[in-house]
């Protein structure tokens, strides 16, 4: 028996794909991603200003810490953070959807790359909480 997808001599090309996924369901991924890009930018820049500018300084613990005391600089970082481990986690999901075709190992990955990058984000913010408090 022929799976849906194959060409049969009874089926129509349109025949073939009906039901095999909607055709605009990546719009919503793909607006993601570049909204997150867009904001990466400035972010990425006031990340790499701070890392130079703490390092200028010393770059001791207390220096870091008083850096993050600042409202204005942590809610920053906890920004850069979320933005920066979410569009990762899009690019990825992209990446694994294209490139790995195994049912059960897809899903594996997809899941396992979302919940280590979430851990990872929700690591990375508490650190910056706790240099914050």
């Amino acid at each position: 028996m022929a799976n849906k997808w194959e060409a049969t001599p009874f089926k129509s090309p349109t025949a073939r794909v009906t039901a095999l996924g909607s055709a605009h369901a990546g719009l919503h991924h793909w607006i993601h991603q570049r909204v997150t890009a867009l904001a990466n930018i400035p972010l990425v820049l006031w990340a790499v200003w701070s890392a130079l500018t703490m390092a200028a300084a010393g770059g001791n613990y207390d220096i870091i810490r008083g850096f993050f005391a600042q409202p204005v600089n942590a809610v920053l970082m906890i920004l850069f953070l979320t933005s920066i481990f979410y569009h990762a986690a899009l690019g990825l999901q992209v990446v694994i959807e294209d490139y790995f075709h195994g049912g059960k190992s897809k899903l594996f990955l997809l899941i396992a790359v979302k919940l280590g990058l979430f851990a990872l984000g929700l690591a990375s913010v508490f650190s910056v909480l706790k240099l914050a408090l």
